[in-house]
């Protein structure tokens, strides 16, 4: 996922990604081989490890919401920075995107970052080994402020436009010895920006747990049936299965699994796969659906979740019934904070205060939050895509939250969501 502030050259970046020598024609890939979502799914090209599928999310703040699922769903986010003089100190101010996105990216989930200083071929950078540093360095303390390891971070200097030190090293910048990534097991070591992407890791330990797809997109397909999309964010998917979509509890028979129009027999965390279901139509079914396991601990509809909630910025005080827009995977919905339980630090979360009145900007709390409407969530520490979500109002991310606790809907559990859903009668959302 490509995220930074505008004119920073992500664009740039992308289609030397895709086009230079070729790289983005398809061959098969060996099964040894792995697939890493870095909004275009059908954007993809390979490093010598991995198949990579490309998100850029759009520039401007008001496109904000419509990145939120690609955030969910990367495995990695790669910050773009300008070195330009001025663009880079825009980029980093109160008013730029650089901050926010990269907190949303590691708020929603996605842990591994990659950072391009890029334009270093600009008049008044001139491949400056200073300017590097120096940005290097503002850049490290603001992530790990939010909650990234710089030390475990690849810090690539780049000219998109010049091809410096995208596939090959250049000779333009003989200071840079490589970037040193400290982890666990062991230092990894690199120069150029595809050697960056062969150093991601994949986290092998989701396999294991009952199968989850948020659904992406549903289609038609004329003579054949109704085809599902979405990325699988745990479990094992094979034809045969039975699977459910929650909330809607409808059930289904897998058919077929396809992978870039290629037909596969196993489809495991990481994969954007396409479903061709029997038995079930596409008006049935709808983006924001969860698909699971019929027979293995099936997703089931949510009646509330407590949460831990960081208020990013809001010019109003947050209080009793608020109501705004939710995005949790792939699902929007309204949704009314129906108790503030406590105030807590949100450094140590310690609490500060027990039922706060209200919340302001920069505050952390813990709330408990009915849906509106039917919807389907999962605690994050099970099911860690599924348990984060982002708060909208305004056109503007107002809070970021962790999903700690989840009330699966009963009788009477309806029955409540029935009478509070008044909550959203004469809230509007601008």
């Amino acid at each position: 996922m490509f995220i930074g502030h505008i004119s920073t050259g992500k664009t740039t970046i992308v289609d030397r990604l895709l086009h230079s020598n070729d790289r983005n024609d398809r061959r098969t890939m060996n099964r040894n081989e792995k697939e890493i979502v870095v909004m275009d799914s059908s954007k993809t090209f390979e490093t010598n490890k991995y198949c990579m599928t490309i998100v850029r999310t759009p520039d401007y703040r008001d496109f904000i919401q419509s990145t939120i699922t690609p955030r969910k769903q990367a495995d990695c986010a790669v910050l773009v920075v300008s070195a330009r003089t001025g663009e880079f100190e825009t980029g980093m101010s109160k008013d730029g995107q650089t901050r926010e996105q990269a907190l949303l990216a590691y708020t929603m989930g996605t842990k591994q970052l990659i950072v391009i200083v890029n334009k270093l071929d600009a008049d008044d950078v001139l491949y400056s080994e200073e300017r590097f540093h120096q940005i290097k360095t503002e850049v490290s303390n603001y992530i790990s402020k939010v909650g990234y390891r710089p030390e475990q971070v690849a810090f690539v200097p780049v000219s998109a436009r010049c091809d410096d030190n995208i596939f090959e090293v250049s000779d333009k910048m003989p200071w840079f010895q490589g970037w040193i990534l400290q982890r666990t097991e062991k230092i990894v070591t690199g120069q150029t920006l595809i050697e960056a992407f062969d150093a991601l890791v994949i986290n092998q330990s989701l396999i294991n747990k009952p199968f989850r797809l948020p659904v992406q997109d549903v289609f038609k397909i004329a003579g054949i049936g109704t085809m599902v999309a979405g990325r699988v964010e745990a479990g094992v998917l094979r034809p045969n299965m039975v699977v459910k979509f929650a909330p809607s509890n409808i059930t289904a028979t897998v058919q077929a699994i396809e992978m870039y129009q290629t037909s596969i027999e196993k489809a495991v965390p990481g994969d954007n796969i396409g479903i061709l279901v029997k038995e079930v139509g596409r008006k049935q079914l709808r983006r924001g659906l969860i698909c699971s396991d019929a027979q293995n601990d099936p997703a089931q509809e949510t009646a509330s979740f407590i949460a831990n909630v960081i208020v990013l910025h809001h010019p109003i005080e947050i209080t009793q019934d608020y109501t705004v827009a939710l995005s949790c995977h792939t699902a929007n919905i309204r949704c009314c904070y129906i108790q503030l339980l406590e105030k807590i630090d949100r450094r140590t979360g310690k609490t500060i205060e027990v039922t706060p009145k209200s919340l302001k900007s920069n505050e952390a709390a813990i709330v408990k939050i009915l849906p509106v409407k039917p919807v389907c969530v999962e605690t994050y520490e099970k099911y860690p895509s599924l348990g984060r979500f982002i708060i909208i109002d305004m056109k503007r991310t107002v809070a970021v939250g962790i999903i700690k606790v989840v009330e699966k809907m009963t009788v009477a559990s309806e029955n409540m969501a029935t009478s509070i859903s008044v909550c959203d009668n004469d809230t509007k959302l601008n």
